[in-house]
């Protein structure tokens, strides 16, 4: 192995050495726990126990395989529980997807994986190895005056575009950026020079070398100590510190899986990935526990790069799908990330042999106050010259539940934040490094400018970060009071003015209740106001309403010009065609891309399974939000990203009797 590969490798060991190998793990105590580390032992020796495995097998992912949510909805503490687990696996004798009972220790299923499944550690490493190795690679680095230990490679998924050559490959594209001077390993990349790589026959397809162009020479390091010692830089002077504190104690429990917070219950896990997976979300107004969510979790994340070059253009990442954030989870740092106080949560995922591992500090959990009011009237009527009175408030607390998962250049932050008023809020905030594309231009006044940022913005000397897309899809599993909902649509429409009153214009509402997943699908148009909500038309509260929750878009809608029909990476991800999708809930649903999202062809996606047309209206449905956002970038982007966030709120409609924050203490 050359020495840059015994670098590389050494760079995510030193990664992963926050990963600690796994111990036996805790009992559990709720169906939808995670797997523990004893259970992912004991999976991979029933398979091997069973002759479906051996030493040279790998595992693209095992994860829990929940048991029918009517008997999860029925289980009380105590109960037996029936574990079981889904597994990808490559073996000599090709890749099977296969189910194992945990508790009988028995192989139920083993069937042949009809798509590619997860891409594996070795492979990333692999590609990069045979890339290095390969004598025209060589050579196009001598070009340009590097050997291949003076390189680091990034090996990305290739997309999918229907082509022949793509026909019983499992491919990925090797770019390559010079070894690092400083903190950023992006600051110089050799642009013009990729390689295809095909996973399965371990073999080099095709380098690409469309001309050589400048190497950057700026390392552009953006720890404290590369920007120190700038000359063209200085550190901003110290401020003082604005902290939040919690000196009393957190006002949330944890008990194995179980949060409990304020009126909120719910439990977490974390699978390969989709990463964190909030289920059985509760709200007590007082008379018990009401079921607002039985899950919420990320389902599919789709970034196409606008660059039509021939080294870019098949930059079109399923982030979740093809690479996974649970598997990615990086551990959080106290005091940055999350509060010094918050509860910091393991996270146990797989290595590719199917050994256990955990991630400390992949998971925090805390409260804050940030100064806002939950609410406030200040009444001016019962103010007197002698006895002013102030405002009446209470202060504003959530809690929030955060991971961070590092694809590639991007860290993408996961909130699932509570509210004592009732609502929830669900937030993505981008951050990391821009992808960057190296160009002989080092001004705008450069005659090689125009041409440069077509597709793209000069964000330093020889470096344009190309614009791009960003679309997060979330599976949003509502169970309002119980399991028989329906969405509606309630616009904001013009009213006709009554007789005799000088007033011209009103408007009022008209609500759209879909009966099918065809009709269930709805584009936010800020022009076309309306609140789009979940309901039980089952029950009413005291007043004779119907419970309910608002999904508010807020600022996460993203319009796409994509072609969903024409396009490959676009089909691949139609969902992005809709704001809201709603389908009758199937747990094999999972995923807005499909099930085998490397190279897949967008058949096993949600655009298609709404071809049913079932029905939704008084039944389990589940809704599927896209946020998103377009990524223009700016010479303030680099050499890192300030944090962008976008997000959603999940707000109660006519679910409570009354503000449930007007019951909120003053502090003492």
């Amino acid at each position: 192995m050359p020495d840059l590969i015994k670098r590389t490798a050494g760079r995510f060991l030193a990664a992963a050495a926050v990963i600690t190998v796994a111990g036996s793990g805790a009992a559990l105590s709720h169906p939808l726990d995670g797997l523990s580390t004893a259970e992912i032992a004991a999976v991979v020796q029933i398979l091997k126990d069973d002759g479906k495995t051996d030493a040279d097998s790998r595992f693209p992912l095992i994860e829990l395989q929940e048991p029918a949510k009517e008997a999860v909805l029925k289980w009380k503490d105590g109960d037996p529980e029936d574990r079981r687990a889904i597994v990808n696996v490559k073996t000599a004798k090709g890749v099977f997807k296969g189910e194992v009972d945990i508790t009988t220790k028995k192989v139920l299923s083993w069937e042949p994986v009809t798509g590619q499944p997860m891409l594996l550690l070795e492979e990333f490493l692999g590609a990069m190895n045979l890339a290095l190795q390969n004598p025209d690679f060589v050579a196009a680095l001598a070009k340009r005056n590097l050997k291949p230990d003076d390189v680091f490679c990034l090996p990305l998924t290739a997309g999918a575009f229907g082509t022949p050559d793509e026909a019983g490959r499992r491919l990925m594209k090797v770019p390559c950026y010079v070894n690092p001077t400083q903190s950023n390993f992006y600051a110089k990349p050799i642009e013009g020079l990729f390689a295809t790589v095909d996973l399965t026959s371990q073999t080099v397809v095709k380098v690409v070398d469309t001309g050589v162009v400048p190497v950057p020479e700026d390392g552009w390091g953006y720890v404290q100590d590369d920007i120190a010692a700038r000359k063209d830089m200085a550190l901003a002077d110290p401020i003082r510190a604005a902290t939040l504190s919690q000196p009393d104690g957190a006002n949330f429990s944890l008990d194995g899986s179980l949060i409990n917070w304020d009126m909120w219950s719910f439990r977490w896990r974390v699978d390969k990935r989709p990463g964190v997976v909030l289920s059985q979300i509760t709200a007590n107004d007082g008379k018990g526990p009401r079921s607002v969510l039985y899950q919420a979790s990320l389902s599919e994340v789709f970034v196409p790069y606008m660059d039509p070059s021939e080294g870019w253009y098949w930059r079109t990442y399923m982030d979740s799908g093809e690479y996974g954030f649970g598997i990615f989870l990086s551990p959080l740092t106290a005091g940055v990330d999350c509060p010094a106080y918050a509860k910091f949560l393991p996270a146990v995922v797989h290595a590719d042999d199917g050994s256990p591992v955990e991630i400390p500090n992949a998971i925090c959990v805390f409260e804050r106050n940030i100064g806002d009011p939950a609410w406030r009237h200040y009444e001016i009527f019962a103010q007197t010259p002698d006895k002013p009175l102030p405002a009446e408030g209470r202060p504003a607390t959530e809690l929030v539940v955060r991971s961070a998962s590092e694809v590639g250049n991007y860290d993408y932050l996961i909130d699932y934040v509570f509210l004592q008023n009732g609502m929830m809020r669900v937030m993505v905030g981008a951050t990391g490094l821009d992808a960057v594309k190296g160009v002989a231009s080092t001004s705008m006044k450069d005659a090689t400018a125009a041409e440069d940022t077509k597709y793209g913005t000069l964000i330093a000397p020889n470096l344009v970060a190309p614009n791009h897309d960003h679309f997060f899809n979330f599976r949003f599993d509502f169970d309002i009071d119980g399991q028989n909902n329906m969405f509606a649509r309630t616009g904001l429409v013009p009213a006709t003015a009554p007789e005799g009153t000088p007033r011209r214009t009103f408007w009022e509402t008209k609500d759209e209740m879909p009966m099918t997943e065809l009709q269930g699908r709805y584009k936010v148009n800020p022009a076309t106001p309306a609140m789009y909500h979940v309901m039980n038309m089952g029950k009413e509260t005291k007043l004779g309403h119907h419970p309910g929750y608002m999904i508010l878009p807020e600022n996460s809608v993203a319009y796409s010009p994509l072609d969903v029909i024409n396009d490959p990476p676009a089909r691949r991800n139609a969902y992005i065609e809709y704001t809201f999708w709603n389908t009758a809930y199937d747990p094999k649903e999972r995923y807005a891309g499909g099930e085998y999202a490397f190279q897949g062809d967008g058949k096993d996606s949600l655009p298609e399974w709404v071809k049913k047309d079932r029905n939704i209206h008084d039944t389990d449905i589940v809704t599927w939000y896209t946020m998103g956002f377009h990524h223009v970038p700016h010479m303030e982007d680099w050499p890192v990203m300030s944090t962008m966030w976008k997000g959603i709120t999940l707000m109660p409609y006519n679910f409570f009797d009354h503000n449930p924050a007007i019951t909120i203490r003053n502090p003492s």
